[in-house]
């Protein structure tokens, strides 16, 4: 917040360099605060889902990944996940509740064009998972099939 007691290039200048407000003087300092805080809650209020999204640990069901140390713990145990396997789980986990195609975790994972015909993968990377996680074959608890679409972890 700029103050000052001239109209003009003063405040255009401010403006332009990064400001978001201005008051003149003289001002009652309970309008200073009123502007402070309305500025507070827009930051808030804009950068709540950034400060979700960028964040380093997903909690999910018992599950916990930990992308910064690179640690994965199903209910307090240690998950012994390769790294390929890690970020499989990471970008399913960051984006809960939707359902992620195989060619999209391809794509995201290996850096590379997916092949339909013959490359089976991501299945067999999904598999290594639910077995690392004990999860039934048939009704799995975190990773879901969604036959014809994708695999998806629920909120």
């Amino acid at each position: 917040i700029c103050t000052g007691n001239r109209i003009g290039t003063v405040y255009f200048t401010g403006l332009t360099i990064g400001a978001d407000d201005y008051i003149t003087k003289p001002f009652h300092p309970l309008e200073m605060v009123a502007r402070v805080k309305a500025q507070l809650r827009r930051y808030t209020c804009y950068n709540e889902g950034r400060q979700k999204q960028n964040s380093a640990v997903i909690e999910l069901h018992g599950l916990v990944i930990d992308k910064d140390t690179h640690t994965c713990s199903l209910y307090g145990k240690q998950l012994p996940l390769t790294p390929t396997e890690f970020s499989i789980l990471w970008l399913l986990c960051e984006n809960c509740g939707k359902v992620i195609s195989s060619e999209q975790l391809f794509h995201e994972i290996w850096g590379e064009k997916y092949f339909e015909s013959s490359n089976n993968t991501v299945m067999v990377h999904i598999r290594r998972i639910r077995e690392k996680m004990n999860e039934p074959a048939r009704n799995p608890k975190f990773i879901q099939t969604v036959w014809g679409v994708g695999y998806k972890i629920e909120k």
